[in-house]
């Protein structure tokens, strides 16, 4: 007997699995709000040096405020006011002549800037003036939150091997709570990264154990659809958080905002331990707790009668039960090793692309909020449509294809010329879809790969490829002042060199989730393909 017999007796997806997904889906929800914070709370407004100390008398007072901006802040080649420049003193024959402005004096902004605050009350950038020489220190927010996550998944990855699903996705509960609310009440710019980076370092732990989690106590039937289901908070909250910020225009509140749904997480924190883990672990009594309490709200205890304890430590065999497994399992063994970097090969390539093209999409001629609502409903098809794929084709064929149909879309925009506005749209919003595709395979196939003991190790080490890749997406669509073709150039060779890799991995439909690590290197990769074959013709009998 196998440990997906006895979750099939219990029920893989009844009252259950049902109840701990929506409990999971709490937490889930600050994710996109927390990733794609930045998008609202970095934004630099209209602004114009403050030209309050250039006040040389009545005359200057007796000005309206478009004439003293006339006189005192010249002129970019678009024709709006500098942002960064004032003129040393008042230049009055401007007011009858605008044009003669050759060889004026300027000077830097001398007491702080002036915002337009119609928009947005508050940003980091009108909080501690963040613009000019100080722009790229604004930009930088999203590296340290990005570098926070990037560590926290190394970490997470390996807590939760270690001690348990349950308690640390508590743990990541706690930290991004505390640290997401004091990024809200930071008093200076360098105490707000710290606690973004903290906050990035705890969040991470709330994305890739609840998947694992969630995953481990689903049947094999059902794993393809509640994998899709979980990635849905992701899109849906996209969508939610354009509303968030229009109402919450201060990025104070903003960020204790979409922190607050962690509050209502840690009350609903009763979910039930990963069974799996717990028998790999040798705590058998504890997982036949957890499947009793699973059969009792799926009505099926006639079967946990008859099943002990002691029946349940021969579900998953085990070599050693006080073994204590790492990140260096990951390469000790040659189909570990080789799976890792695949692994992290495909991690790697699908979030670069994903965040390089979700960077790159020219805009869609509306405002932040809008095309930030337009991102997250492209996103809805692509989950729809995946189900019937991975279902059909398998995970191996749909993780390669929307690689490379990512890959496909950037290609094509390179020959689509800049002023074909609505083609470009086509192709980018295209290749954005495929890519979240992509990204939401990942997700499933990844934790059907990695045995049990490893699960969390591995999903952590993925995740740790993927954010260098994210870290690495802005400083490639940089590289567009060199040559505008060169991003889209790099961006589709790393989608097909992913796309690649990831034809090199096993498939995983309706295939056991392996549990040791003897799993993995005894099973070849034609037993993956003859495992799924069998699991086929039982499911049609």
């Amino acid at each position: 007997m196998k440990f997906e017999n006895v979750l099939a007796e219990v029920n893989g997806f009844g009252r259950f699995q049902i109840r701990t997904l929506l409990f999971l889906v709490i937490p889930r929800v600050t994710l996109p709000f927390h990733f794609l914070l930045n998008n609202f709370i970095t934004v630099i407004p209209s602004h114009h040096c403050n030209i309050s100390s250039l006040d040389d008398g009545e005359r200057f007072r007796s000005l309206s405020l478009e004439d003293k901006l006339v006189a005192g802040i010249p002129l970019q080649s678009d024709g709006s006011p500098s942002f960064c420049q004032m003129f040393a003193e008042p230049q009055y024959h401007l007011l009858y002549n605008s044009t003669n402005t050759t060889d004026l004096p300027t000077i830097p902004c001398q007491n702080g800037w002036v915002y337009d605050n119609s928009i947005f009350k508050s940003t980091l950038a009108t909080e501690w003036d963040l613009v000019c020489d100080k722009r790229s220190v604004n930009r930088a927010t999203a590296t340290i939150f990005f570098m926070g996550v990037m560590i926290g998944a190394a970490a997470f990855g390996y807590l939760s091997d270690r001690f348990g699903r349950k308690r640390t996705l508590l743990v990541s509960y706690i930290i991004t709570t505390i640290f997401g609310f004091a990024s809200a009440f930071s008093y200076n710019f360098a105490m707000f990264a710290a606690m973004r980076f903290f906050t990035g370092f705890g969040i991470s732990g709330v994305s890739i154990v609840s998947i694992v989690l969630c995953v481990e106590w689903v049947g094999i039937k059902h794993r393809t659809s509640v994998g899709v289901l979980m990635s849905l908070d992701w899109s849906f909250s996209t969508i939610l958080l354009p509303g968030v910020a229009y109402f919450v225009n201060d990025w104070r509140y903003l960020t204790a905002t979409v922190t607050s749904p962690l509050l209502l997480a840690m009350i609903t924190w009763w979910l039930p331990e990963s069974a799996r883990w717990l028998i790999s672990n040798g705590k058998v009594n504890s997982a036949h707790f957890y499947l009793t309490k699973c059969a009792k709200f799926n009505r099926r205890e006639e079967f946990m009668a008859d099943l002990k304890p002691e029946i349940l430590s021969k579900v998953i065999l085990v070599e050693d039960e006080n073994r204590k497994y790492s990140y260096m399992d990951l390469v000790k063994t040659p189909r570990m090793r080789r799976l890792a970097l695949l692994t992290g090969i495909v991690w790697f390539g699908v979030a670069c692309v994903y965040y390089g093209i979700s960077l790159n999409v020219p805009g869609f001629g509306v405002d932040i909020y809008l095309t930030q609502f337009i991102y997250g409903i492209t996103e809805v098809p692509a989950k729809i449509f995946i189900v019937f794929f991975l279902n059909k084709l398998g995970r191996r064929l749909t993780q390669a294809g929307t690689l490379a149909l990512t890959g496909l879309c950037l290609f094509c925009n390179i020959f689509v010329p800049q002023d074909l506005w609505a083609a470009r749209t086509v192709f980018g919003a295209s290749g954005k879809m495929f890519a979240e595709a992509a990204f939401t395979t990942v997700f499933l196939y990844t934790t059907e790969l990695y045995p049990t003991v490893l699960r969390q190790n591995g999903l952590g080490f993925s995740s740790f490829t993927a954010r260098t890749g994210v870290s690495l997406s802005p400083l490639v669509i940089i590289l567009e002042d060199i040559w505008s073709y060169l991003p889209n150039i790099i961006f589709t060779l790393v989608a097909c060199v992913a796309s690649v890799s990831a034809s090199f991995l096993p498939e995983t439909l309706n295939v056991r989730l392996p549990e040791t690590i003897e799993d993995i290197e005894q099973t070849s990769y034609f037993s993956y393909e003859f495992q799924a074959y069998l699991c086929s013709l039982t499911d049609r009998t």
